[in-house]
């Protein structure tokens, strides 16, 4: 990373043109633009730094002009470039690489490694690097009067914002070309209270408070150290405090303990106002509404969030699996065969991921006898095509994930999109409801297997109204996507395509599940209707509430609560298709 000194203070926008400052709203020339950046800088003790992509020490050209390649930096790339652990190290990278390039100009401009070889000097031997849609600058964000000291830069200049946290974005909100970002990956603190009392309440909790940019591995090795449980995701490196719980937070554990929206007890968060609040139940109890599924940056920036603890759990687990094909028979007998077996598993507690023929499950209801009966015709199944079924029990949630998970996460540095869909209980409960569903994922085998999380809270008591999510998460047993990939060196036609056929494709769940939605962390890029899809009749309360704590529009996201529009500047690189309006 290069950091800011007097003479490259607006270097990254210096290669803005007047036009496209004015079309971005900046009221200041330039140079009064880096006299503001010098004085940020100041402000946050050094800590502004200039954004480039994460992969330019393999490139000989950068932004139009030469380049001096770093090999021993680019080798070090190439042998870390599908690692999670990497990736968050560095500002200048996504877990969904396409999200740091500006994808309406693709091929040209492009600064990415070829992930199936990152040795393959194809992808940067006489490429031009570009910053693609990668902020201009970065704040490397450690206390809360940094983000204040941001906002205000922004109100004096006219430069807009983002949010990155770790990078796990599906859609493309914590990117954003031209935009000074607000990078709280460093705020990574853990601490536990057995008697923590949100400020202003009278209620207690076990509870752990943790920074946005703490990792779901570091919080789950700390709770186990404890005999503690923290419900979290599916994933080392996803930041649990941050945009996670913001969208909703799905966990294997949620069909029992709920999601994290419904754990966390406590924020306190930087608004765009400028204003450093404390929200929770009995104080700014609108804004901690919004804070509990309302989603991205959009209603400010989080320093610290309180979550719910569990005793330490004995978890049943059903790892079972066979070879498959896509659009094999066997493949859509196993669909239909989970099909029939979810309504009974939800009830049992279970929750878990279906990656085509796989399946990883965990329940801490029941005994291991009775998750071996639970398994049995699913096992059956899988052994029948030649594959292995294990049904044991674990001590720990960590010994769960520590086993299990690394093998069995997404991936990172594909290029990947979502579609996503929450399929309606009432599915799972009648005959003909299964055979439609069934159906269904038949009929889109051919595109792709459809990945499963059952991490919905079917079974948790949830108070109405608290959170922010859409309702349809407390009616629903299924959390299904479809995804559609590409290459490094694909062309925006290609990428558009894939957008399309994604969003195709998860129009026929849409269509068999009026009145549910969709995860607003894992949706469509593209999703119809997505005020709707994502939070039902929470979005006119939401709204207000943004408009309330965000008067003047200072945070804006892609299909964010106060979303300006596809037309905005801001998406610039995102690829128009019909169904973004």
């Amino acid at each position: 990373m290069v950091h800011l000194s007097g003479s490259l203070l607006g270097c990254a926008l210096l290669l803005v043109s007047d036009n496209a400052l004015q079309a971005l709203g900046v009221v200041l020339s330039r140079a009064e633009i880096r006299s503001q950046l010098a004085l940020l800088n100041t402000t946050v003790d050094g800590r502004l730094h200039e954004a480039v992509p994460w992969e330019l020490p393999c490139f000989s050209e950068y932004n139009g002009e030469s380049a001096i390649p770093d090999e021993a930096a680019c080798a070090a790339i190439q042998a870390n470039y599908t690692s999670p652990f990497e990736r968050v190290q560095h500002f200048g990278t996504y877990m969904m690489p396409q999200w740091g390039t500006c994808q309406v100009t693709r091929p040209t401009g492009e600064c990415l490694l070829n992930v199936t070889n990152p040795e393959d000097s194809a992808a940067y031997t006489g490429v031009n690097c570009s910053n693609g849609d990668i902020p201009s600058y970065y704040v490397d964000v450690r206390y809360p009067a940094d983000v204040q000291a941001v906002i205000a830069f922004s109100n004096a200049t006219g430069v807009r914002l983002s949010v990155k946290n770790k990078g796990h974005d599906y859609k493309g909100r914590s990117s954003g070309k031209n935009t000074l970002s607000l990078w709280v990956t460093n705020l990574n603190t853990i601490t536990h209270d057995t008697s923590f009392t949100p400020e202003g309440c009278t209620t207690s909790y076990d509870a752990l408070t943790i920074g946005p940019g703490a990792i779901t591995e570091d919080i789950l090795e700390y709770v186990d150290s404890i005999n503690r449980t923290f419900v979290g995701g599916y994933h080392q490196t996803v930041g649990a405090g941050g945009g996670y719980f913001l969208g909703g937070g799905h966990s294997v554990l949620s069909p029992v303990y709920g999601l994290a929206v419904d754990r966390v007890v406590q924020a306190k968060v930087v608004t765009p106002e400028g204003l450093y609040l404390v929200a929770n139940e009995c104080q700014n109890s609108d804004l901690f509404f919004a804070l509990r599924g309302g989603g991205g940056s959009a209603f400010g920036v989080v320093i610290e969030s309180t979550h719910r603890l569990e005793p330490q759990l004995t978890l049943q687990v059903a790892s079972i699996s066979f070879v498959g094909h896509s659009n094999s028979r066997n493949l859509a007998q196993w669909y239909s065969l989970l099909v029939n077996e979810t309504y009974k598993w939800g009830t049992e507690g279970w929750g878990g991921h279906i990656t085509g023929p796989s399946l990883i499950y965990v329940t801490p209801l029941l005994s291991n006898a009775e998750a071996h009966a639970s398994m049995q015709a699913t096992a059956e199944f899988a052994l029948a095509q030649g594959g292995t079924a294990v049904v044991e029990e674990v001590p720990s949630y960590l010994a769960f994930f520590s086993k299990y998970v690394p093998t069995a996460e997404a991936g990172v540095g594909t290029e990947i999109t979502l579609g996503t869909r929450l399929l309606s209980t009432s599915l799972f409960a009648t005959e003909e409801g299964r055979a439609t569903l069934s159906k269904t994922i038949a009929n889109v085998l051919s595109f792709a297997s459809p990945y499963i999380v059952a991490g919905t809270p079917f079974l948790f008591n949830h108070t109405v109204g608290s959170t922010s999510v859409t309702p349809a998460w407390y009616d629903s047993l299924w959390h299904l996507s479809v995804h559609g990939n590409w290459v490094w060196n694909s062309t925006a036609e290609d990428i558009a395509d894939q957008y399309e056929a994604v969003t195709q494709h998860t129009q026929t769940f849409r269509d068999i599940t009026p009145g549910s939605g969709a995860y607003f962390n894992e949706g469509d890029v593209y999703e119809p209707e997505h005020t709707e899809a994502y939070w039902g009749s929470n979005y006119a309360k939401l709204l207000s509430i943004k408009q309330k704590y965000d008067s003047h529009g200072v945070l804006d996201c892609w299909q964010c609560v106060g979303w300006k529009g596809p037309s905005d500047p801001l998406y610039e690189c995102y690829i128009p298709l019909s169904q973004s309006s």
